[in-house]
């Protein structure tokens, strides 16, 4: 549909124009309304839409951007209440109040609503913009640094955000008429974000209830994550509940530890529930069915063995025993129960129909024997529910109106169906989502558990691994994870996704915030001296974040005797003129060698150059006793591969070298680093602390963030 966007030349509608090349809303653009007149957005069916507000509610429900309106009604409250806060405080003797007001609000968020960019985020944006000259010199004050920084932020995410401004806001603020070079047809948005489908078919506000239901058989991982947060967003938009559920009728697989983890990844995750419950909670009630059925000739007790029970599921040929009477069926129930001999040759299975074309219907089983013990119930059971038969009717029993499954189990929704139909119980509509696959990794908690087992990682915590707790521990931001996913919606469409998106999306939130330090590697650095340095070493306070102050100040020490990284020593010539970073430029007069490896520089220091001349900017260390020492750790996929392939084994694919760790030495304000804090080593790239500073002897453990650019595997 075409749109015409018409407003005053001396007025446009800043807002307007900014939230349409984000959200990727064509606009043929008409400047030629009276002074004073509110813009007006045609429409190509000859409708119009009159006044500012109105029009940007109109782009946000339009929008390719993901929750660009929120992501639910109390969101969308919210955006509404910026809509109309924005162009009042912004204006006037109360601009200076707003802006402090909204350094406050966003000390520690990255969005004014939620965890994503809405239409919010551009109106406050533009507002200021709009303001000129008046809100570029409290900018470059540096007096509201969380301001600063959510503003930069939002300019990143569309390049063109500047374009507009430039050509309409003057020094004196909105009204400058638009440059000629300005194109009248505003482009698509470049970004390329999913909405997703929002819908859950039947489901009423208030009566909404969604189950996120994993096997405490491992911690959580990023494809967990999306289901997780999937079902708390619908929770939510929904105003329904949110049932944590243990599936947890595998006592082999499962583990107290498994479920202490999974809830830890749940509260990191902001997973609001309403209770937490567990399969095993209706041991009782789900043996009282599976006997009702065996009653009801509805189900039947089966010897035969496991492999002949797989191939005549496939070949559509019934068991000997599909046919045996009620009684001898419970019988062989009974000595089941009891965990026989006898018993622990059998299993329940449902009497469906082994001719259906879906094999999952071919009597699948019910029941089983197990006589491992139970990580909440001991050895009081020796059988166990399956997953398809538990599922359904502890989702029905617990008033679950809307099951997430992934697509990957779409061939079981008949079965799933079939069995509540079987049961009596009432119907629980599934609502189907693409399962989130990761290039170079593997996501099967069965491959997972290989890994620990066989030591090729620590733990379940493992910066390699891609579990909750492992991306975070590698430096990655729930934030990220969070807007990561949310950016996919609960599309149906199958995808392979690479790591360097989410990375990237990462970048964006720690860049702007974290510290800034230097380290060298400890075999590889080479000794400036400057023979006009200061005699005696002293120290500069500097900010550790040269556009955020809540970074913090770090001390500086500044010697006559510094290191350099051997790789830039190696690049510099005789007479040439480089910028000691922090510092100011000095001047190379030799370079010392033994067997053509350099072993000292020797220069002077020329502070009053100009560090725009030099094409070497070089991070240094004063040469110092307080230096600390670091192990830079950085990681690689744990598989080599793309993408496998259904046939192909992950063993047969391992990648051999996952790990490498390098001794460097760091400036010594690096000894208040904390557990988990995020930084950036100049020219080096981002690390997270996973062991600070404890000792001389023990070095503080760094590790590399990814920054998506990372290379695969293969290469």
């Amino acid at each position: 549909m075409e749109l015409k966007l018409a407003f005053p030349q001396d007025g446009p509608p800043l807002a307007i124009l900014c939230a349409a090349k984000v959200a990727g809303v064509s606009l043929t653009l008409d400047p030629k309304l009276a002074s004073g007149s509110a813009p007006t957005l045609h429409l190509g069916s000859g409708d119009f839409i009159h006044g500012v507000n109105t029009i940007l509610r109109y782009i946000a429900r339009v929008a390719s951007v993901t929750s660009f309106y929120g992501q639910d009604a109390i969101q969308a409250a919210y955006v509404d209440q910026w809509l109309d806060y924005a162009p009042v405080i912004l204006s006037g003797s109360e601009f200076e109040a707003a802006c402090s007001f909204l350094n406050g609000y966003l000390a520690s968020r990255t969005f004014l609503v939620s965890y994503g960019l809405s239409i919010a985020d551009i109106v406050v944006w533009s507002n200021l913009a709009g303001t000129g000259q008046r809100w570029e010199s409290l900018r470059r004050s540096k007096k509201y640094q969380n301001l600063v920084r959510w503003f930069n932020s939002i300019a990143d995410y569309s390049d063109t955000l500047d374009e507009v401004v430039s050509a309409y806001v003057g020094k004196r603020g909105i009204g400058k008429s638009p440059a000629p070079s300005l194109k009248e047809k505003l482009p698509d948005s470049k970004q390329n974000i999913s909405t997703p489908e929002v819908d859950l078919p039947g489901a009423k506000v208030g009566e909404v209830c969604v189950r996120f239901a994993p096997e405490p058989s491992g911690y959580l991982h990023i494809g967990h994550a999306k289901a997780g947060l999937l079902n708390k967003y619908f929770a939510e938009r929904y105003k329904g509940r949110l049932i944590v559920r243990f599936d947890d009728t595998n006592p082999s697989k499962e583990s107290n530890e498994f479920v202490e983890n999974v809830l830890k990844d749940v509260e990191t995750l902001g997973i609001k529930y309403d209770i937490v419950t567990y399969t095993s909670d209706y041991f009782p009630q789900l043996m009282e069915m599976a006997e009702k059925l065996i009653k009801q000739g509805k189900a039947y007790v089966d010897d035969t063995p496991k492999e002949q029970m797989r191939s005549e599921r496939m070949d559509g040929v019934e068991s000997k025993c599909r046919n045996n009477i009620v009684e001898d069926n419970l019988s062989l129930w009974k000595e089941m129960i009891n965990g026989t001999e006898r018993g622990m040759q059998c299993c329940v299975r449902g009497k469906l129909d082994m001719q259906d074309p879906n094999k999952s219907l071919r009597d699948p089983v019910y029941y089983r024997c197990n006589t491992d013990p139970h990580h909440r119930v001991g050895s009081k059971y020796k059988v166990y529910p399956t997953y398809d038969f538990a599922c359904p009717f502890v989702d029905a029993l617990e008033g679950v109106t809307h099951a997430l499954r992934s697509s990957e189990y779409h061939d079981r929704n008949a079965q799933y169906y079939r069995i509540l139909q079987e049961m009596g119980l009432r119907r629980v509509e599934i609502y189907e989502f693409s399962r989130l696959n990761m290039v170079y990794t593997v996501l099967s908690k069965r491959k997972l558990l290989w890994f620990v087992q066989n030591k090729k990682v620590e733990d379940w915590t493992d910066p390699r691994f891609p579990t909750v707790q492992g991306i975070v521990r590698r430096g990655l931001k729930v934030e990220a994870l969070v807007q990561f996913i949310l950016e996919q919606g609960a599309s149906k469409s199958l995808n392979l996704m690479e790591w360097d998106k989410l990375w990237t999306i990462n970048k964006k939130i720690i860049d702007p915030v974290c510290g800034r330090h230097t380290a060298i590697l400890k075999d590889q650095r080479v000794l400036f001296t400057l023979t006009n340095g200061p005699e005696e070493p002293f120290i500069r306070v500097l900010p550790r974040h040269k556009k955020y102050e809540g970074a913090g100040k770090k001390a500086t020490t500044f010697t006559n005797k510094i290191w350099l990284e051997s790789a830039d020593a190696s690049v510099i010539s005789i007479g040439e003129e480089v910028t000691l970073m922090d510092w100011g430029n000095a001047i190379i007069k030799e370079i010392k060698t033994e067997n053509g490896i350099i072993t000292e520089l020797l220069g002077e220091l020329h502070l009053e150059g100009s560090v725009k001349m030099t094409k070497l900017k070089l991070t240094w260390l004063p040469d110092i006793e307080d230096l600390v020492s670091l192990s830079l750790v950085e990681f690689d996929y744990l598989i080599k591969k793309k993408k496998l392939e259904e046939d192909e084994d992950f063993l047969d694919n391992l990648n051999p070298c996952t790990r490498q760790e390098f001794s460097a030495l760091g400036d010594a304000n690096m000894r208040n680093l904390k557990q988990g804090e995020i930084i950036q080593l100049e020219r080096k790239g981002y690390y997270r602390c996973d062991a600070p500073f404890i000792r001389s002897s023990k070095p503080i453990v760094l590790f590399a963030i990814p920054d998506g650019r990372q290379k695969s595997a293969t290469n």
